[in-house]
């Protein structure tokens, strides 16, 4: 198992995890015919455009594999807050899924984890992510990360679809595992 840094030729991958993330984590929260419409091959050439066009200096991507299969993914860079002002020289956690079956088995830990010692490598000493309001489980799974909420609240568009979100922030980042490096077993 090994957390590595994210290309363009991992786009592909990203998108199944981010169609699968969103089937079985959204679900019950948002309509069913919004997760049921999403596409992996849109998906892919969003992320391929993220690798190649998008992104800034500073921005990241980390993907966690085993056995050649992409079992999660983070993104990260700059806070980018179109929402309300960020703390000032903060990142910010873009997006982080994972695959159904590797949900509670500690790869969103050793992300999020991983993520943060990255922004801590490109100077942000603190950061930011956006989780929809009613997603009790993903805020539960920060707040136990140390992140809490910060009291910015906001809307996500996504096609007509209007997702109510809430602003975490972590004043202190803490050092994760460096990418590349191989971690133990995963643990529930």
């Amino acid at each position: 198992m090994t957390i590595r840094p994210a290309s363009v030729e991992d786009a592909r991958a990203i998108a199944e995890v981010h169609v699968e993330g969103w089937s079985w984590g959204y679900r019950g929260l948002i309509p069913d015919e919004v997760i049921d419409a999403l596409d992996v091959d849109e998906r892919e050439a969003e992320w391929a455009l993220n690798f190649t066009e998008r992104w800034r200096d500073g921005d990241g991507c980390l993907v966690w594999e085993h056995g050649g299969r992409a079992l999660g993914f983070v993104a990260f860079g700059p806070a980018a807050d179109e929402h309300a002002p960020p703390p000032p020289g903060a990142g910010e956690v873009y997006s982080i899924y994972l695959r159904d079956d590797a949900a509670g088995t500690g790869v969103g830990r050793e992300l999020l984890s991983a993520a943060e010692g990255s922004l801590i490598e490109r100077g942000f000493p603190s950061a930011v992510l956006w989780v929809m309001e009613t997603n009790r489980r993903a805020r539960r799974f920060y707040e136990i990360a140390g992140w809490r909420s910060d009291g910015a609240r906001a809307e996500h568009r996504f096609g007509d679809l209007a997702l109510p979100i809430v602003r975490y922030a972590r004043s202190t980042l803490c050092r994760g595992p460096a990418p590349g490096l191989r971690s133990g077993p995963l643990s529930g």
